[in-house]
């Protein structure tokens, strides 16, 4: 159930850092403390690389101490309040559960997990703590969300019939999750879980409604065994010169410093080939949701797009809501946001076309970031649009992408309730 208001009571609270790849050292650790301070207290640091470790632990500006493990972080007496999950998709279960175990009130990075076995584990685990799981959705809080989310609830075109929702990555941030363990299912779940539970959980929020059955297609069709050729990793290739997809580290100061050297503490290369052979997630992926309030979704994520951004149209009995959303493109576009509502039936007073601007705020995510992260920490927040993601949430967005995948593998079309029958009591 959505919270409405935070706790108004001014509080310190400890929290632990679990995971400190670029999400973990930037969202939760850097920027967290350089403005919440005032809430939070960094407690201690876990990660398995102790010179990641070491070195996100400089970058964040702490002293907190580092351990190797939830159970050698106990051992030395610590038991934050909090712990922020930035750990890889399929490990978040274990811990999660351990820290809840322990009396700690959960932040995970999305998505929740990965697997239906995963799910039930963590929401009987929060069940019987009594704690809390909150999933980082933070495009629920972007402004121009946000704005979306009002004119729905505010019927401003009546009831939605339909949804035409596109997502597009382009070759620098799309191939970038062929590059790491996110290539394959056994650790993401797939695009369809880790990089699309976002936008279903973007349309569980707008929609208000539960995903019922899925069908979807989804194939690799362009890194991976595609390539015209392939290497180990970029620093070692020989193929350089004739990659559109060679990626430089050592270019880049902040992720060579956490990447590159403590690569020989675990093997974990941040720029691994985007054509290894053994790539078993799809890169272009379509699919049809249905609603339990008979909302019809169509759905596409493509991960080589000479653009970024997405697009999204609303269809109701009154009119359409639509929105191009530019994130990175070869022009120059303002930095805002136009939305359009357009009216079957125009009242007295109003236009057929209402362009709708809405400025981008500061932070990542157009300021979805601090707004999700005020919401969390500062006390007396109120919580009018539902933007305060719960397990609940979280775990509805996994089993959409699961059903997704599950469904361009065997053609079939996959109910949710045959997926997890107990969810909607869950």
């Amino acid at each position: 159930m959505a919270q409405t208001e935070t706790t108004s009571k001014t509080e310190r609270r400890s929290y632990v850092l679990i995971g400190t790849g670029n999400r973990g050292t930037t969202m939760w650790g850097r920027d967290l403390l350089a403005g919440w301070s005032e809430h939070v207290d960094l407690v201690a640091i876990i990660d398995k690389n102790e010179l990641r470790a070491r070195r996100a632990r400089h970058m964040i500006k702490s002293n907190a101490p580092i351990f190797s493990s939830v159970e050698e972080m106990q051992k030395a007496g610590i038991a934050p309040q909090m712990a922020m999950v930035c750990t890889p998709d399929d490990t978040h279960d274990e811990i999660v559960v351990q820290m809840l175990q322990a009396g700690a009130d959960i932040i995970t990075e999305k998505p929740m997990t990965t697997t239906v076995e995963k799910i039930r584990r963590m929401l009987e685990a929060e069940a019987r703590s009594g704690k809390r799981i909150d999933v980082s959705f933070n495009y629920r809080y972007s402004p121009t969300a946000a704005r979306i989310k009002e004119l729905l609830m505010q019927g401003a075109i009546g009831k939605v019939t339909s949804v035409d929702f596109h997502w597009y990555l382009d070759t620098a941030h799309g191939a970038d999750y062929f590059r790491r363990w996110h290539a394959y299912i056994r650790h993401s779940g797939s695009l369809f879980v880790h990089k699309a539970t976002h936008h279903f959980d973007l349309l569980n929020w707008y929609l208000d409604s539960t995903p019922q059955t899925v069908s979807a297609f989804g194939k690799l069709l362009n890194y991976g065994k595609n390539g015209p050729f392939r290497g180990d990793r970029c620093q070692t290739c020989p193929h350089t010169v004739d990659c559109n997809y060679f990626f430089d580290i050592s270019s880049d100061p902040f992720l060579d410093a956490l990447y590159e050297d403590p690569a020989k503490e675990d093997g974990y290369f941040r720029d691994r080939c985007v054509f290894r052979e053994d790539i078993d997630i799809p890169d272009t992926m379509v699919a049809n949701i249905g609603y339990a309030n008979d909302v019809q979704v169509s759905y596409s994520l493509n991960t080589f797009q000479p653009i970024e951004g997405h697009h999204i149209a609303f269809n109701g009995t009154r009119g359409r809501i639509e929105l191009r959303q530019h994130e990175d493109q070869p022009w120059d576009m303002p930095d805002q946001d136009e939305i359009l509502l357009i009216r079957n039936f125009p009242n007295d007073g109003e236009e057929k076309l209402e362009r709708i601007i809405v400025p981008h705020a500061e932070g990542g995510h157009y300021g979805g970031d601090n707004r999700m992260r005020d919401m969390i920490f500062k006390p007396g927040q109120t919580d009018k649009l539902h933007q305060r993601a719960g397990a609940r949430a979280g775990a509805y967005s996994v089993l959409c992408g699961i059903a997704a995948l599950k469904s361009a593998k065997t053609g079939e079309v996959v109910k949710i309730d045959d997926l997890m029958p107990d969810i909607a009591t869950s």
